[in-house]
């Protein structure tokens, strides 16, 4: 089973925006990523890294995840695969969001999106 790591800034983004119904089924749409780890739509890589999204109505979550655990996918490396969501955006704000979440990843690398 994978580890889903959601950052705490977007943890208090989701729960100041939306009603706790909303954010608790956003946070519920997260975590199904730890028995499906394949799910969302790549949107590109940094080095190893790669860049995806899952989608819940308008709005889109971003997480990263190491691509050589995810191609490989036998037991053992699904328990050591981490995926870590570390930004949301709607629609309009969507292309902003992925190019910033590049940005970081090419300056700092994975851990400077916490």
């Amino acid at each position: 089973m994978a580890r889903v790591e959601i950052v705490r800034s977007l943890v208090l983004e989701i729960q100041k925006r939306f009603s706790r119904k909303e954010a608790n089924e956003m946070l519920d749409l997260i975590e199904t990523l730890e028995r499906q780890p394949a799910k969302g739509k790549l949107l590109g890589t940094v080095g190893a890294i790669i860049i995806k999204e899952l989608k819940y109505e308008k709005y889109r979550f971003y997480f990263l995840t190491d691509g050589f655990v995810l191609k490989t996918m036998d037991g053992e490396a699904l328990a050591d695969l981490l995926l870590r969501f570390v930004r949301m955006s709607d629609k309009k704000h969507q292309q902003q969001v992925i190019d910033e979440i590049k940005e970081v990843l090419k300056k700092i690398g994975p851990m400077g999106c916490t």
